[in-house]
């Protein structure tokens, strides 16, 4: 549920990685997963969400693939939705493809506006996810993440693999997406940290690089990565369910 009805909520999908550790010659977002490919699958969650008001995708300039997609359902579906899908060009890491995205929102949503940034390969996200996102963020000045606390026990190794220490894992999480933030505040913290040389990895660690903490918000586990052929089968799996 919306709470902050005077702001926005975008969605922000950088898909212009290849994964190669998929070891397919196809980039993995759009490999084939029950029925349509893995980005469609993505992306129908927060076209179906009622609080998205749009969503930016930055892909490979010239992407075959994507140019399909979009021009054979995306646009016909958005129009029904009454939700616009805006392209931007990926850059050569996530950070840049998240940046050009920014900016070709901010000519269409406002400074203060909240953009979820979510990665093409997680299609298994589910809308509970969004709204916990979106009621436990939204009056907050700095935003946060999905996440989910580490399990395992967690050891330190060293390049040959051999185990170093075991690593106290109370106050440590695994980083899911999305990352909801206010759009200028993430804009202005990605510019900064790439002028500064550091290729973020994720958005939240450009948002702690300009002093603020996010709050992390307990994520479902189900909201896997595909980065391996074992899960684009998981995902298969959750889809078969649902």
């Amino acid at each position: 549920m919306n709470l902050n009805t005077a702001k926005k909520y975008w969605a922000v999908i950088p898909a212009a990685g290849v994964g190669k550790r998929m070891g397919s010659q196809i980039p993995k977002q759009y490999l084939p997963l029950a029925g349509k490919t893995v980005i469609e699958q993505t992306l129908s969650v927060f076209l179906q969400h009622p609080d998205i008001h749009g969503i930016v995708v930055a892909v490979t300039q010239g992407d075959p693939y994507w140019q399909e997609i979009y021009e054979h359902q995306y646009i016909k579906e958005s129009d029904s939705n009454e939700k616009p899908i805006i392209v931007a060009i990926g850059g050569v890491e996530r950070c840049h493809s998240v940046l050009n995205s920014l900016e070709a929102l901010s000519s269409h949503a406002s400074d203060d506006d909240w953009v979820l940034v979510h990665d093409a390969a997680r299609p298994c996200l589910k809308a509970a996810d969004i709204d916990c996102l979106i009621e436990q963020l939204s009056e907050t000045k700095s935003g946060g993440i999905l996440g989910l606390p580490m399990a395992d026990t967690v050891k330190r190794c060293d390049k040959e693999q051999k185990i170093l220490a075991t690593v106290e894992r109370s106050e440590l999480w695994r980083a899911l997406t999305p990352q909801m933030f206010p759009l200028k505040l993430l804009k202005d913290a990605l510019s900064d940290a790439i002028k500064a040389g550091a290729l973020v990895t994720d958005e939240a660690s450009a948002i702690e690089l300009s002093g603020l903490k996010p709050q992390i918000v307990e994520g479902h586990p189900g909201n896997i990565k595909i980065t391996h052929p074992n899960d684009l089968q998981l995902a298969e799996l959750f889809f078969s369910f649902n």
